[in-house]
């Protein structure tokens, strides 16, 4: 979903997460939770009314094509996949990269399949809150018949206004002291649709969106949510045709005691992503 779509029913697709998701104090603390001010439901979903979104948001905003093609299939001679389990293939990891982000993924179900999940995560990054990242990635991911209107929509979404209310300078910096966090893991991947030279592909993901730092009004939150890309080959590579996102599945919070602001900004400082393959 995004800004303009307001709460249309069911297809959330802001890549990533807060909103719904509850953050477990320290046992026995009153302070840090990824060094904030302690933020509970009603706050969560104040912040969700001012953006004007329902639930997710890590690279927010919703990707944006929604109202292109409509269908969550692929077409022209495609095979329905039934379930796999997403087991490693013995391929090695994809070498190349196109503005940064994995590419050369193989023409098969499999490279579709990489694809999606190396996107999501693009798509779920810090850099997506800034327009000379967000066109980078979008240059990289999209389908180049498609780049000028996604970003013309995104452009729209991710204003100023939008930045300074999740609590980042209006440029999409942090401000100084605190540490901008903003990621997407794929846990697993599926393909339910297939073709010669079309794939979609949905993306099983957990997120992370906040800021780190002392008197936080926005501490890092996590989310859950499954992304549906259908891509198609072009130029040799797989690119983004459509997109859509739901809520989940997602688990049962465990008892782990939240981390400090320190330990949150140290661990996305000093913990790489992954190029993902089967």
């Amino acid at each position: 979903m995004s800004l303009d779509d307001g709460a249309s029913g069911g297809g959330d697709t802001e890549y990533g997460g807060v909103g719904q998701t509850r953050t477990r104090l320290p046992g026995g603390r009153s302070g840090d939770v990824y060094g904030g001010a302690r933020r509970g439901r009603s706050s969560s979903r104040s912040l969700v009314t001012v953006v004007g979104v329902v639930v997710l948001l890590i690279a927010a905003i919703a990707f944006a094509n929604r109202g292109d093609g409509g269908s969550s299939s692929a077409d022209g001679n495609e095979t329905k996949a039934g379930p796999a389990p997403t087991a490693a293939s013995g391929a090695r990891p994809v070498q190349s990269k196109t503005g940064g982000i994995p590419s050369g993924f193989a023409h098969d179900q499999q490279g579709a399949q990489s694809a999606a999940a190396n996107y999501a995560v693009a798509l779920g990054s810090a850099d997506m809150f800034n327009k000379a990242g967000r066109d980078a990635i979008l240059r990289a991911v999209i389908a180049p018949s498609k780049v000028t209107d996604f970003q013309g929509r995104l452009d729209k979404a991710y204003t100023a206004a939008f930045n300074k209310t999740i609590g980042l300078n209006e440029d999409g910096s942090a401000p100084q002291g605190y540490t901008f966090v903003s990621r997407t893991t794929p846990i697993g991947t599926k393909v339910t649709a297939f073709s010669t030279d079309k794939a979609t592909v949905d993306v099983w993901c957990s997120g992370l969106l906040g800021l780190a730092g002392q008197n936080s009004t926005n501490p890092v939150t996590s989310s859950w949510f499954t992304l549906t890309l259908q891509l198609e080959w072009n130029g040799g590579g797989w690119k983004i045709v459509t997109d859509s996102q739901k809520d989940g599945p997602a688990p049962v919070p465990g008892d782990q005691r939240a981390s400090t602001a320190n330990d949150m900004a140290k661990a996305v400082e000093e913990y790489g992503g992954f190029t993902y393959a089967r």
